[in-house]
């Protein structure tokens, strides 16, 4: 099942959000506390609503709710990923989940590595990136000319590029270091792969 999962962050292009969306072929839409709030200018069918609601300041009518209490050990959009697999989700595509909280942003990138450690398929859109994570390979689509960085989580080994216009073979990335940033792509897909290391792996559109 297909999960799409909205929290609170920033989202500005919301025309653009949606099609992320529609092109994702969500199965079901859970959002998390004020993600609601993009849900409704989105005018998205949302299955339930889960959260503290103190960010979101009321209870939306008309759908399923499970409330948290604002003390607790976890954040909203783990919640709201915790519920999406209990329906049987294992394929998820995060919104609103980067932003000016520099430690939900961390956090809900961080959240990537815990959905590939368990063999689900994960991935963070907003306005300007589409952000995935890798310990093996990795194939991208999209348009030539896209902004493709590879930033390792650790010291990575065996990182090899195919279709991107600066080519890794077998190459070495630090941890800190910036030799993967800002490569482009250049035809309409791209290999990424990595013999040993956590990549995370930005497309950016600016």
């Amino acid at each position: 099942m297909r999960a799409v999962i909205i929290s609170g962050g920033r989202i500005e292009d919301y025309d653009y959000i949606k099609k992320q969306i529609e092109l994702f072929g969500a199965e079901l839409i859970i959002c998390a506390d004020s993600g609601y709030n993009h849900a409704e200018k989105m005018k998205l069918a949302v299955n339930t609503t889960v959260g503290d609601f103190d960010s979101l300041g009321r209870i939306p009518d008309g759908i399923k709710i499970i409330r948290y209490p604002v003390e607790k050990d976890c954040t909203d959009t783990e919640i709201a990923l915790s519920h999406a697999r209990d329906a049987g989700a294992c394929d998820f595509l995060f919104i609103g989940a980067t932003g000016t909280r520099a430690d939900h942003t961390l956090t809900n990138i961080f959240m990537l590595k815990n959905c590939l450690s368990r063999g689900e398929n994960a991935q963070i859109t907003d306005d300007n990136n589409k952000i995935r994570i890798t310990e093996t390979k990795l194939k991208l689509q999209g348009e030539k000319g896209t902004l493709v960085s590879i930033v390792p989580l650790c010291d990575c080994f065996g990182v090899t590029t195919h279709g991107l216009k600066y080519p890794l073979q077998n190459a070495r990335l630090e941890f800190g270091g910036g030799l993967g940033v800002s490569n482009v792509m250049d035809k309409e897909d791209a290999d990424i792969s990595v013999d040993e290391g956590t990549l995370l792996i930005i497309e950016a559109r600016d």
